[in-house]
């Protein structure tokens, strides 16, 4: 059995477009969690994709695995 690996997507709006700042911290999403780097992309992309019109909206895939396990 392989090790189980964690992402998470998570999104919201930015506070400005230079920075990883989001506006309001209690309305960034979770959008899910995802055994697989792909299966992240995917919701990823999907959200990314339904919100092209805000220019300040921003999804992310975190790597939990790692913060969970520095070390490996």
């Amino acid at each position: 059995m392989s090790e189980q690996l964690l992402h998470i997507v998570i999104g919201g709006e930015l506070s400005d477009l230079t920075k990883t700042q989001f506006k309001d911290l209690k309305a960034v999403e979770f959008v899910g969690a995802y055994g697989t780097y792909e299966e992240a992309v995917k919701a990823w992309r999907s959200k990314a994709q339904s919100t092209v019109d805000n220019a300040l909206m921003r999804y992310f895939v975190i790597h939990a695995h790692k913060l969970l396990n520095p070390d490996a």
